[in-house]
């Protein structure tokens, strides 16, 4: 049986679907990526946004349009978080959500003995472990991700995560282990460590995040380590110091701050200033040779001011983040903020592109200083005459040769900058 994986959504939902992947493929089914040809096409949804729920939707009709004859598995956290979300989709044939996504074969074959919709959707309960079978290979990337953490236990005010993840809980240091060995010996030598919420790694048990990080050490082929998104109130004087022992880490840290303004902040129920956002940034600037800070921001938030966001655009410009994802603020019903007074759709989109030009010019500016230096890049895409990758501090390098340089980390000297990434010869 054939079956087509669709994933929306961030580097846990990628991760999960190569583990899903794996499970069938174990199970004796085929993983193919022509959605033409699928018996089963498995969407792995998203629900950060109000978008991204209308994306999953879409990509439901989308593909019951392109292949009629094929069944539609919808997982992921749109499902999840919002299980009514099938009452407007009946071409899904089998419901889950990524609490059960380690059951996927078996929700498929009561699927295939019914020849009934199926319901294998189960909801998270405090108490869960990190249900994981883990992964062996990240098909189609240069960069293998490692899912080590799940699950959420902040409430902020405006997010539906800890509904559709559960509660924080962390993957154990020997299955770390025994997936970085399998991922060592199928050639990745970048491993990118994610979670929910990456930096609460190892709450309540006797190790943190920078322990499962120093497992890379005795793997020879993995040269680089990455983490994904942080929050800044975990990443302590103490969390710096012993990150700075492992030798392979890229200096690139994503750290979400959502907001410049502390009024803002507080009624977002997130868990520092922007005073102490600012120090932090400056602590990782001053321990790690060419770290680069990059950042999330969410404006138009309920009650936000014209006020509040200048003062998030100063902090911008203060902080100097060399790459800024802006958007505005979506309502995420059941949550504090869906009942806080609105802002017009035309005054959150102005203000998302007013800071987004300002985003763009900062780093502009970074790229630019870029010119001259000598740095390592991992390509992961060799097309059209150019390779191109990223160097440890995530800044995008193009080369332009013939020679095919995909999953090679080669020294390379940056030549030139445009607005989207720098250009180097070899």
């Amino acid at each position: 049986m054939n079956v087509y994986f669709y994933t929306l959504g961030c580097k846990v939902n990628q991760y999960e679907t190569q583990e899903m992947s794996e499970i069938l493929e174990r199970e004796g089914y085929t993983i193919i990526y022509n959605v033409a040809d699928a018996d089963i096409a498995v969407i792995n949804s998203c629900t950060v946004t109000a978008e991204s729920v209308r994306k999953t939707r879409q990509t439901v009709r989308k593909i019951k349009k392109q292949n009629p004859d094929c069944e539609i598995l919808l997982t992921g956290c749109a499902s999840q978080a919002e299980k009514h979300i099938i009452n407007d989709l009946p071409e899904v044939d089998i419901l889950m959500g990524n609490r059960s996504n380690q059951k996927i074969a078996e929700a498929i074959k009561s699927h295939v003995n019914s020849n009934e919709f199926t319901d294998y959707h189960i909801e998270h309960e405090t108490g869960d472990p990190l249900y994981s079978s883990g992964i062996t290979r990240f098909d189609g990337h240069t960069r293998a991700f490692l899912k080590i953490q799940d699950g959420c236990d902040r409430f902020c005010s405006y997010c539906l995560i800890p509904t559709a993840r559960g509660r924080s809980r962390s993957k154990g240091l020997d299955d770390i282990d025994k997936e970085l060995k399998s991922l060592a010996e199928n050639g990745y030598t970048e491993i990118v460590f994610v979670g929910i919420n990456l930096s609460d790694y190892g709450k309540k048990t006797p190790y943190s995040l920078p322990d499962a990080l120093l497992l890379t050490e005795k793997y020879d082929n993995i040269k680089r380590v990455r983490l994904g998104s942080l929050e800044p109130d975990h990443i302590t004087d103490e969390m710096i110091e012993r990150l700075s022992t492992v030798t392979k880490l890229c200096p690139q840290f994503h750290i979400s701050v959502q907001s410049g303004c502390n009024s803002v902040l507080k009624k977002m129920n997130r868990h520092y200033t922007a005073e102490e956002y600012e120090a932090l940034a400056k602590k990782l600037r001053e321990t790690f040779t060419d770290a680069t800070i990059t950042t999330d921001v969410l404006v138009g938030f309920p009650s936000e001011t014209e006020e509040d966001f200048l003062t998030t655009c100063e902090f911008v410009k203060r902080v100097g983040f060399e790459k800024a994802h802006v958007f505005p603020y979506s309502v995420r019903e059941g949550t504090v903020a869906a009942k806080m007074v609105q802002l017009e759709k035309a005054v959150k989109e102005s203000r998302a592109a007013r800071l987004t030009e300002i985003a763009e010019y900062i780093r502009k500016e970074f790229l630019n200083k870029q010119i001259g230096k000598k740095t390592e890049v991992l390509f992961e895409t060799a097309k059209d005459g150019y390779n191109e990758g990223y160097t440890k501090n995530y800044t995008p390098v193009r080369v332009y040769t013939d020679r095919n340089l995909k999953g090679i980390i080669a020294e390379i000297t940056i030549t030139d900058a445009t607005n989207d990434y720098c250009i180097g010869v070899e």
